[in-house]
């Protein structure tokens, strides 16, 4: 059944509710995509008042992807989808080149109630209208969004959790951690967050050749004082798409971190990142442990000896008392090094699968680390042997396209 307002008739939802927008720093209020000029002069009617606020292209979610994938996240984006082949893949795909907290409205010539339940309740889509548009409708349904009002029921899907831990100092988490995320926000375009918890001997900033940003240290400690711009004043920029948040604590220091402020960061991150990869430090406070509880996937670095094995099984008891199971990806580094266990033997050891493997390349590793570059811009071989890692983690082709909405529904 369908109603008379633009949008598909379903049974009254939740009272609207009020939801401060995030203030965000260098990104756009509204950007529309749209592919036809009635459209268009609907939406120039209704938004005319933001002025510079608002930008409008001609052109659908095709074009909305093209462009977002090398321009900034505005905070509401509305995108024409109809005339779109699959609009379902369209929208993961435009999912994959914006920051997850965006605002999304839609607009299209579908008027079936599924396909509005799947894009609102499935995929995070704020607000779909078909056409014709009225300035009634819009005013109505998609500018209180501009104004920061989201309807209460509204939840926005969040960014992957994956947690890198060494199975014992030096099995090479760190690098693991580093070159993943490097891959990440390369091959799939998606926002990436690179998070060392190791607060006092973290090495991930000196791998990329940076300095950590101040504030890591305050949000785990005291998570009132963090607010939404916490992200664009303690991250460090990498590149376009990838983001570093470290610390360098002094030595005599002993940060405390709280479970509530390791908590609220997560939750900041999975509202910004595509992809959350956090260095943690083994075994790590008890507040930091929690992370493996949120965590959609953990690996576990581990070098082919004995110790190695000891302690990663020491690692899989460890997640099931805390989580209530032991499942963890393991990584072997230094895989074929002479001298060492052969694969077979770590797998009874740790009685599990060594899913992947990276080869032993001391030279191009320190290299990469004396230049202050990731080790897979400076080795073909260590880049081929992350590439399956790296597909893993997003459930995405490298070098294709990612996973976005549908494929953290899915699961991947």
């Amino acid at each position: 059944m369908l109603g008379v307002d633009g949008r598909p008739a379903e049974p009254a939802g939740p009272a609207a509710g009020q939801e401060a927008r995030p203030v965000a720093l260098n990104r756009p209020l509204l950007v529309a995509y749209v592919a036809d000029g009635e459209s268009e002069a609907v939406l120039r009617a209704v938004f005319g008042d933001l002025g510079g606020r608002l930008t409008l292209e001609r052109g659908g979610v095709q074009a909305a992807i093209r462009e977002l994938a090398h321009k900034p996240t505005p905070q509401v984006l509305i995108v024409d989808v109809e005339g779109a082949a699959d609009a379902l893949v369209a929208l993961d795909d435009l999912a994959n080149v914006c920051e997850p907290d965006v605002k999304v409205l839609v607009i299209g010539d579908r008027t079936d109630m599924g396909f509005y339940r799947e894009i609102t309740r499935g995929l995070g889509v704020v607000e779909y209208l078909y056409k014709p548009l009225t300035r009634d409708n819009v005013t109505r349904l998609f500018l209180p969004v501009v104004h920061g009002r989201i309807p209460g029921g509204t939840d926005q899907i969040g960014g992957r959790i994956i947690t890198v831990s060494g199975a014992r100092g030096g099995a090479g988490a760190s690098t693991v951690a580093v070159n993943l995320a490097v891959q990440l926000a390369q091959s799939t375009r998606g926002y990436v967050a690179l998070v060392d918890m190791n607060l006092q001997r973290g090495t991930v900033a000196a791998m990329l050749g940076v300095t950590p940003g101040p504030g890591l240290r305050v949000a785990l400690e005291e998570p009132e004082r963090v607010d939404s711009l916490f992200i664009e004043r303690s991250a460090v920029a990498i590149s376009d798409r990838l983001r570093l948040i470290a610390a360098e604590e002094a030595f005599e220091d002993r940060p405390m971190p709280t479970a509530e402020g390791v908590s609220r960061l997560m939750a900041l991150l999975r509202r910004r990142f595509h992809y959350i990869i956090v260095d943690m430090p083994t075994p790590g406070d008890a507040a930091l442990r929690t992370i493996y509880a949120a965590a959609h996937m953990r690996l576990v670095v581990m070098t082919p000896d004995v110790v190695s094995i000891r302690d990663a099984a020491r690692l899989k008891a460890m997640f099931a008392t805390l989580t209530g199971s032991d499942k963890a990806v393991f990584v072997l580094n230094r895989a074929g090094a002479p001298g060492t266990m052969a694969v077979k033997l770590i797998e009874r050891g740790i009685e599990a699968k060594v899913e992947f493997t990276l080869p032993e390349i001391p030279k191009r590793l320190a290299m990469a680390a004396d230049l202050g570059v990731p080790a897979v811009a400076q080795s073909r071989v260590l880049r081929a042997a992350m590439q399956r890692l790296t597909r893993e983690v997003s459930g995405a082709r490298v070098g294709g396209r990612g996973g976005g909405w549908l494929g953290r529904l899915l699961g991947r």
